[in-house]
């Protein structure tokens, strides 16, 4: 799966990690369950360790420590689910600083609004892919609702 950041295809030295895959090396992106479940075996780990939330995680157990993790995973389970959108606008409210990663159902019509709510990173599927998509940045000229870094919400432009 392609991982776009800053206009351009990265290589991911990041590993999604089961309770099956729970001794991996390197750095691991950690269900927010699985997290909770072994956090003090996460904490004592040397290599990186980054949280991927969903729409139903409950973030009250870490919203006042997300800034220990370097990347926060936001999980679009379906293409008609949109809590991630409201998860990364509640991180970058909460003051946090790290990537913020798109994963999962979403397509190329809402990377822009993707990015308006902080999202720094994203990891197409495949068959979603195409050079094409880093036109989609940018795209919509006219936004009724304000951004991630804006003062207070732009009505028109």
């Amino acid at each position: 799966m392609p991982l776009l950041i800053n206009n351009e295809v990265v290589a991911d030295n990041w590993t999604l990690i089961d309770a099956e895959t729970l001794d991996q090396s390197g750095d691991v992106i950690v269900p927010l369950a699985l997290y909770l479940e072994h956090r003090a075996q996460f904490d004592a780990r040397e290599s990186g360790v980054a949280l991927q939330l969903n729409g139903d995680d409950d973030l009250s157990s870490i919203l006042s420590e997300v800034d220990q993790f370097p990347l926060i995973a936001i999980d679009f389970p379906a293409f008609r689910d949109g809590r991630g959108f409201s998860i990364a606008r509640l991180l970058k409210r909460q003051g946090y600083r790290g990537q913020l990663r798109a994963t999962g159902d979403f397509g190329r019509d809402q990377l822009d609004h993707l990015a308006r709510c902080g999202f720094d990173a994203f990891q197409l599927k495949d068959e979603k892919f195409s050079p094409d998509v880093f036109k989609s940045f940018g795209e919509v000229s006219v936004r009724y609702q304000g951004a991630a870094d804006d003062a207070k919400p732009v009505y028109l432009q």
